[in-house]
């Protein structure tokens, strides 16, 4: 089969690779779309520390059919189609999988599509879940044009939140809009939102986080859960100290901590909300699996508006 590696340079390069065989409590996935996202751009930089390293395949998030299945996982059908969050190995025409970290795919939908809403709707919905984010009140999506922000701006607004998105462009503010934003703060001009907010998600972090955190209500919570502006420094925390007596709260978040039922009470969630027509996929742009790599700079860059997909075939 086809697989993408990464080089000890760190480019990305396209091999002959054998194909993978399911061990025990997993399943092997025949793969119809990959989800390009920026933890792939940490991954191949050296700095998540989970990927193994140079020779081995990118890619936390794939949609495809099951094919077989290794010892002990239980109603394993081949040709299901699903969801599959493998640890890494996604880049390739076929993949394994831990069957706990498998789930349903919505008939009648396109595989991109599916793999558009896939690990950042998972993020997006937990995230908004586990702040508590309520109807009526303020919500701040920082990046709220990459993959994460689109989908925790719609799932905001369809909890009833009163959503301000921070953004690189009017057009891209007016696209935000659409899909459920109510105010729109620019990040070109350097100009931070006028108000304060119950709930602020941040999936960029950065030098400007403390900044952020000053917006805070009383008992408002922060959810971090991203760092495509590089890590924050130390002196970003000090708000929550210096406010202590409005009870801040800061919540980091990551789905490798998510346990598998907790995985797929997010994603009926998530599932429910797009059949009721309150959610949708936004795609940025496709590539086949030979071009990985110009995905991964698309993704690198900060410009694409949702998903990067890739094509195994």
């Amino acid at each position: 089969m086809k697989a993408v590696v990464v080089r000890v340079s760190g480019e990305l390069d396209v091999v002959d690779a054998p194909e993978p065989a399911p061990g025990p409590d997993q399943v092997l996935v025949d793969i119809d779309a990959i989800g390009v996202g920026y933890v792939d751009v940490m991954a191949r930089r050296g700095e998540y520390p989970y990927f193994p390293g140079a020779g081995s395949v990118p890619g936390l998030e794939v949609v495809g059919r099951v094919t077989s299945a290794g010892p002990d996982v239980p109603g394993a059908s081949d040709g299901q189609r699903v969801l599959a969050l493998p640890s890494f190995g996604g880049y390739a025409e076929k993949a394994v999988a831990d069957a706990d970290r498998v789930l349903p795919a919505p008939p009648g939908i396109d595989a991109a599509d599916v793999v558009g809403l896939g690990v950042n709707a998972l993020v997006a919905e937990s995230v908004l879940d586990r702040a508590g984010a309520a109807p009526g009140e303020r919500v701040l999506i920082r990046g709220a044009g990459g993959g994460i922000g689109v989908l925790a701006t719609q799932i905001a607004a369809a909890r009833g939140g009163e959503v301000t998105v921070v953004t690189s462009s009017a057009a891209r503010g007016e696209r935000l809009r659409a899909l459920g934003a109510a105010r729109v703060v620019d990040r070109t001009g350097s100009a931070l939102p006028d108000e304060t907010y119950d709930v602020i998600v941040d999936t960029v972090a950065g030098p400007d986080m403390g900044k952020h955190l000053e917006l805070l209500r009383p008992n408002g919570r922060y959810v971090l859960c991203g760092a495509a502006g590089g890590a924050p420094g130390p002196e970003s925390f000090e708000p929550l100290l210096s406010r202590f007596h409005t009870s801040p709260t800061l919540i980091a978040f990551s789905l490798n901590s998510v346990a598998p039922e907790d995985l797929r009470t997010s994603w009926a969630r998530v599932l429910t909300m797009l059949e009721e027509g309150r959610l949708s996929p936004v795609l940025d742009r496709s590539f086949p699996l030979t071009e990985a790599e110009a995905a991964l700079r698309l993704v690198e860059s900060g410009k694409p508006f949702g998903k990067v997909v890739l094509n195994p075939r």
